[in-house]
């Protein structure tokens, strides 16, 4: 069933009580990669495995996972190329009370350092599955990444 969650703000995502922070250097360009992330969210099934379906809302964005996993978010900043934020409104994610996810972009030469954070809270059974299924959410974010650099490296 789904459940809305505490609005939060950006901050969150530097504050949370669950902070799962991973990074992957990519040759593409951050330009490109923000692109990709904040103008191109129809796209995201086709570099990110674990994400079925995407779709722009007025506030955000609709997003289905692999396995029925929905989320409503509102993208609460995007400046490019440096940041892509949004919070989930609402899911059908049991247990969870407030959730942002941020990407932070920096160059790095030609390419870009991409930073990704779950912030999260809900309640104690909740925060102990984040913190359990951490190792495979960072494959999983490595993996899409590299991807995304692939398709943003063809002509």
């Amino acid at each position: 069933m789904a459940q809305r969650l505490r609005p939060v703000g950006p901050e969150f995502a530097g504050t949370a009580p669950v902070r799962l922070v991973f990074t992957r250097d990519m040759t593409a360009a951050p330009d490109a990669v923000f692109r990709a992330l904040a103008e191109d969210v129809a796209s995201w099934p086709e570099w990110f495995p674990a994400v079925s379906s995407v779709r722009p809302t007025e506030a955000g964005r609709a997003v289905r996972l692999r396995g029925g996993t929905r989320f409503e978010e509102t993208v609460l900043s995007a400046r490019a190329p440096e940041v892509y934020a949004y919070r989930v409104d609402v899911t059908n994610t049991p247990g969870a009370r407030a959730w942002v996810e941020e990407w932070r972009l920096v160059p790095t030469g030609a390419g870009t350092r991409v930073r990704m954070t779950f912030a999260l809270d809900g309640t104690a059974a909740f925060r102990l599955v984040c913190r359990l299924i951490g190792p495979g959410v960072g494959h999983a974010f490595r993996n899409a990444v590299a991807a995304l650099d692939r398709r943003l490296g063809q002509p």
